[in-house]
C-alpha cells in the first residue's frame, strides 16, 4: 500500500508515535524515527523496524525546541530518502499547574514542542510534497485539541493550535494531492501514562487495574483506553487512497471523551 514512499514520524521510539511508524513500515513505508531515549534500545528499534517489515528505517535525535535542529532533521531526510511523503507531527511534552502558578519557561517549552516543531517540519515538508503532487500530514493533536482540562493551559492551547494549524494546511494544498489532518487521541495507555497509573496507585492504596480503571473512566465514556496500535491503524487509514478526500478534520479516537 505504501511501498516507495518515505515517512517521518517524530517522537516515534515509543509509544503512539512508534506504534504509527510500525504501521506505516508494514505497510511498505520506509520510516525515519525522531524521539529521545537510549541510544542502544532506539537503534534496536530501528533495525527491528528494517528485519520485521524489509523496509529501510534511519534514526534522527533533533531536539524538537529547536528550530534549527528541526531543519537540520529535514535536511536529513531529504538526503537519505530524497523527500518526506509522509509527515507525522507526534511529538509532545506535559506540564501541569494552575495558569497562575504555570511557569513561563514550561509553556515555552510545551508551545514549542507540541505546536511550534509541527509548524517548523510542516513548511519544510510541503514543497516537497507540492513537486510530488502527493503528500500526507498527520497531527497528533488531542481530546484536549478539542476541549480543556484544568491545569493544562499551555498543553491545551498547543494542541488547539495544532487543530487549527492542521485546517490552515489543509486549505492552502486543497487543490493538490497532499492532505492535514489530525488524530485525536484521548488516554492510551502507554509507558507514560503506565507511571501516572502507579503513582495514583501508590497515592491512593489501590491496585494498579484499579487506579487505571478509575483514571480512564473519569474522561472515557467505554471505560476503556485506547491502544496505541489502534493510533497507528488510524494513521494508516489517512494514507490510504479511501482518505484522500479527507483534509482539515479531526478524528477522535477517545472512547466517547468528546462526544458528552
Amino acid at each position: 500500500m505504501l511501498t516507495g514512499k518515505r515517512a517521518l514520524v517524530t517522537g516515534s521510539t515509543s509509544g503512539i508515535g512508534l506504534a504509527m511508524a510500525k504501521a506505516l513500515a508494514g505497510a511498505g513505508a520506509d520510516v525515519m524515527l525522531n524521539g529521545f531515549g537510549d541510544a542502544d534500545e532506539i537503534e534496536a528499534t530501528r533495525k527491528g523496524l528494517e528485519t520485521d517489515y524489509g523496509v529501510t528505517a534511519h534514526y534522527n535525535g533533533a531536539d524538537l525546541s529547536k528550530p534549527d535542529e528541526i531543519e537540520a532533521m529535514m535536511k536529513d531526510a531529504e538526503a537519505k530518502f530524497g523527500g518526506i511523503d509522509i509527515l507525522i507531527n507526534n511529538a509532545g511534552i506535559q506540564y501541569t499547574a494552575n495558569v497562575e502558578d504555570f511557569p513561563p519557561e514550561k509553556w515555552d517549552a510545551v508551545i514549542a514542542i507540541n505546536l511550534s516543531s509541527v509548524f517548523h517540519t510542516t513548511r519544510l515538508a510541503v514543497p516537497y510534497m507540492r513537486k510530488k503532487n502527493w503528500g500526507r500530514i498527520i497531527n497528533t493533536a488531542s481530546a484536549h485539541g478539542l476541549v480543556a482540562s484544568v491545569q493544562k493551559a499551555a498543553y491545551v492551547a498547543a494542541k488547539h493550535g495544532v487543530i487549527g494549524l492542521t485546517k490552515v494546511t489543509a486549505l492552502e494544498t486543497a487543490e493538490t494531492g497532499i492532505t492535514a489532518n489530525a488524530i485525536c487521541p484521548g488516554w492510551v495507555r502507554t509507558e507514560l501514562v503506565e507511571r501516572q497509573i502507579e503513582a495514583r496507585a501508590k497515592e491512593n492504596n489501590i491496585s494498579i487495574e484499579e487506579s487505571a480503571t478509575r483514571l480512564v473512566s473519569d474522561k472515557h465514556p467505554s471505560k476503556q483506553f485506547v491502544s496505541p496500535e489502534q493510533i497507528g491503524q488510524t494513521a494508516l487509514f489517512l494514507c490510504s487512497d479511501a482518505a484522500s478526500q479527507m483534509t482539515g478534520t479531526h478524528l477522535s479516537v477517545d472512547g466517547g471523551w468528546t462526544a458528552q
